[in-house]
């Protein structure tokens, strides 16, 4: 009798865990909202510095003031699980290719000759390639969202087909969109046991030190560039807040609601980044492309909305895999063990 009372007052409530899932779900997409947000002056910046900063270099020097910023919080507990991340130091180093030395520099050196409006839009692949990635790993996508997905792409689409400004450095952009993709997908697996911000530090060392070579061929062809305000202030955005701040961001978002509803909150891009370009840049912005635009916004509220299928917080069914489920809710408790004798009657 004794055992039954404990385990009654120990088990959880079965309402418990619909308002929990709902509080990740909202901060979830307060993250990946947030992520968004500041990314899109990335594509801004990078679109400024490029008559005075060389790509490889604005991507090397934004890396390591992320990596400056971001070690105050995460160098000593890395230190402390450098045996975890040699354990897994084939995905960290994937992580940190595609992530960090990658994605940033193919930003910039499409930067080089497009608009930003038009980096953002193609940007807006990235989702679609986000969801392909999680249904291959086995993630139920749920009736509304995809959805959603499907409603913010169309607005991609025809906001791009209604007449944006392209050129052949555009081409850098679908690359970078497969980086960053393949990046958040790759952190829905992250090990549960790999502290956050110790993998935000590891992965912003790794890239900064996969960027050095790059970083001595721009100096010997290119030249340095003249330090000054338009120059360093830009930098230090891109390094704190479009880097540290914005991938801690993104990185919780994915771990609570999962990559492809991330990814239909990141639709907003291309909705931050025109009007950012159009208040800095003097970029143009026409009707059709803000209905464009409201569009993508509804996709979103519908696509990262709660599923009405059951799916979970973060991001559809999987396929049996404990593991998995620990690495997606890393902040979640071990569901402890039953105290007490268990007959065979006993409910799940």
């Amino acid at each position: 009798m004794t055992a039954v009372a404990h385990q009654t007052r120990t088990a959880p409530a079965a309402g418990t865990t619909r308002p929990r899932r709902g509080a990740a779900l909202l901060l979830g997409v307060a993250c990946a909202a947030l992520a968004t947000v500041v990314w899109s002056g990335s594509f801004v910046t990078a679109r400024g510095l490029h008559d005075s900063v060389p790509p490889v270099q604005h991507a090397f020097w934004r890396w390591v003031i992320a990596l400056l910023a971001v070690a105050p919080l995460g160098a000593r507990q890395a230190w402390r699980q450098r045996h975890l991340f040699r354990r897994h130091a084939r995905y960290v180093l994937l992580a940190s290719l595609l992530g960090v030395a990658a994605y940033n520099t193919l930003v910039n050196q499409a930067g080089l000759t497009t608009p930003a409006a038009t980096m953002g839009m193609i940007m807006a692949a990235s989702p679609v390639l986000m969801a392909v990635f999680e249904r291959l790993g086995g993630v139920r996508l749920g009736a509304r969202r995809t959805s959603g997905l499907l409603l913010a792409c169309a607005g991609v689409a025809l906001l791009v087909g209604g007449g944006a400004d392209f050129s052949a450095g555009a081409l850098w952009m679908p690359a970078a969109a497969c980086c960053f993709a393949g990046y958040s997908a790759l952190l829905r697996r992250r090990p549960a046991e790999l502290g956050g911000t110790a993998f935000l530090f590891t992965t912003f060392l790794t890239g900064t030190v996969l960027l050095v070579p790059a970083q001595a061929v721009s100096l010997a062809v290119q030249g340095g560039f003249c330090p000054s305000p338009g120059t360093v202030l830009p930098l230090l955005y891109v390094g704190v807040a479009s880097s540290a701040l914005a991938f801690f961001a993104w990185n919780k978002a994915v771990a609570l609601i999962g990559a492809t509803r991330a990814g239909i909150v990141y639709y907003l891009q291309p909705v931050c980044v025109a009007l950012l370009s159009w208040a800095v840049l003097g970029e143009h912005t026409s009707r059709s492309r803000l209905l464009c635009l409201a569009l993508i916004l509804a996709g979103v509220v519908l696509g990262a909305g709660p599923a009405a299928d059951g799916a979970s917080a973060g991001g559809g069914r999987h396929t049996p895999d404990r593991r998995g489920r620990r690495a997606a809710y890393p902040e979640l408790p071990t569901p402890a063990a039953p105290v007490g004798p268990r007959s065979r009657g006993d409910g799940v």
